[in-house]
């Protein structure tokens, strides 16, 4: 290559740089702050902890050690599910004594517990002493509230309504059973008893008498609490001693009145069982287990305790009706109420507690172990209930009495009827009054105790 070729070249190769170094540079592309797979999983900002609260539940002791010590141990396996609130469950008296320990709490201006176990049929004095709130506003927030309620056996949520509202839930439930010692009917040649008649004869036979001794009663009828048993009697009658109304009752009706008899013929005219009123509902299951009677009328709570205790086949069943093929029984027992002056906080809690206590499973846990029956349809559908029933068959024959049972006694002004009620029905029994005259004094006296609320 000549020299003037080169020079062109080389003339060509500066002017080409040149322009290199003149050009724009382009714009340096940032660095990220965060790479993006470091940004998709970052972790969300952690949400404020629960503020630990502690709530007291008051509760019956008119039942036997073992279920204190089973809602002791629901108690705890809440609080390792929500380990924010603590339930201290106070064991206090009976029913009534629970709902009297809160009254006189409130009255002299003290706090409640946040929940309480108390009777059904306390509803209309609770809401009228404004102790209580209605449970709707936390239902309303359950997504599944129309299954969760329509779940529950209606003859127990029944006493849980009122003026459009729930007011409680139904936990600690029972029905008026009879108990009969299937072996000795066998032995005497007696089927169950399937009417008043059936019922009178085959407890006037298996009474049992040594000289003037009775040492085995036909029946054991208690009645010193008495118109929660004495109410199948005129139910299977064909009319209950109260209406649709919380204002209403037929005390004086023909037909209780009729009923009234009947548990005095037993004694008088059956010589089946003692006379007058009979202050033993503590000691008939025990009679009845260790065959000193072979029939009883108790609650359905005391099922497990009789099982364990009797050598002998043990027969469960709705109080025979008057009529042949005939039967009645009623439902009793305690439901769940939050408090109304507890804080917020609390009853926040208390219902909480409330969904946990009646999920399917822990409801049928209750009812194996305590006799008395699971509140839930779903609970018979878990594998411990269905396991339990084939064991314990009279757990479901217990169960199916249900569709027999009548409105349980409950009223406005439910202390006061009440009173009046057992005041003269115990007179009947006595032999003080006659049953109509009884019976007719205790509906004008409640008349007047319902005027206000009319």
């Amino acid at each position: 290559m000549n020299k003037r070729v080169l020079n062109v070249v080389g003339l060509f190769l500066a002017l080409l740089l040149l322009l290199t170094a003149c050009a724009p540079k382009a714009a340096p592309t940032p660095e990220p702050t965060q790479a993006p797979a470091q940004a998709a999983t970052q972790a969300p900002t952690k949400a404020p902890e629960a503020k630990p609260v502690t709530i007291e539940v008051y509760y019956p002791v008119a039942v036997d050690a073992p279920i204190a010590k089973i809602l002791q141990g629901y108690a705890d396996k809440f609080h390792e599910e929500h380990p924010n609130i603590t339930v201290k469950p106070i064991f206090s008296g009976g029913y009534g004594d629970v709902k009297t320990t809160i009254q006189t709490t409130v009255e002299g201006g003290g706090k409640p517990p946040a929940l309480a176990v108390m009777l059904a049929v306390d509803l209309y004095d609770l809401i009228n002493a404004d102790l209580i709130v209605p449970l709707d506003e936390y239902l309303d927030a359950m997504p599944d509230k129309d299954a969760y309620l329509g779940d529950f056996i209606p003859a127990f949520l029944e006493n849980s309504r009122y003026d459009g509202k729930i007011w409680s839930l139904p936990f600690q439930r029972s029905v008026v059973t009879l108990y009969y010692n299937k072996t000795l009917f066998k032995e005497a040649g007696l089927e169950a008893p399937d009417s008043w008649e059936s019922w009178a004869e085959a407890a006037s036979k298996l009474t049992k008498r040594e000289g003037d001794e009775v040492v085995r009663w036909g029946l054991l009828y208690p009645s010193g609490w008495p118109y929660w048993l004495f109410q199948p009697l005129a139910i299977g009658n064909g009319r209950n001693i109260v209406g649709d109304d919380p204002t209403e009752v037929y005390f004086d009706h023909p037909k209780v009145i009729e009923a009234v008899q009947f548990y005095i013929d037993l004694s008088h005219k059956y010589k089946a069982m003692p006379e007058g009123v009979q202050a033993n509902w503590g000691q008939a299951p025990g009679e009845f287990a260790k065959g000193a009677a072979a029939m009883i009328m108790h609650s359905s709570g005391s099922l497990a305790g009789i099982l364990k205790q009797a050598d002998f086949e043990v027969g469960v069943m709705a109080a025979p009706g008057h009529q042949k093929g005939t039967y009645a029984t009623v439902p009793g027992g305690g439901n769940l109420y939050i408090l109304k002056g507890a804080p917020k906080e609390q009853r926040d809690a208390a219902f909480e507690f409330i969904k946990f206590l009646t999920q399917p499973e822990y409801v049928a846990d209750f009812s194996i172990h305590t006799g008395y029956i699971a509140t839930r349809n779903a609970a018979y559908e878990t594998p411990a209930m269905k396991e339990h029933l084939q064991k314990v068959p009279q757990a479901g024959t217990i169960r199916d009495m249900l569709q027999y049972a009548g409105k349980e006694f409950s009223t406005q002004n439910l202390g006061e009827v009440r009173n009046i009620f057992h005041k003269y029905l115990q007179a009947a029994y006595n032999g003080e009054m006659s049953p109509a005259e009884a019976m007719k004094k205790a509906q004008e006296e409640a008349e007047k105790a319902l005027a206000p609320f009319k």
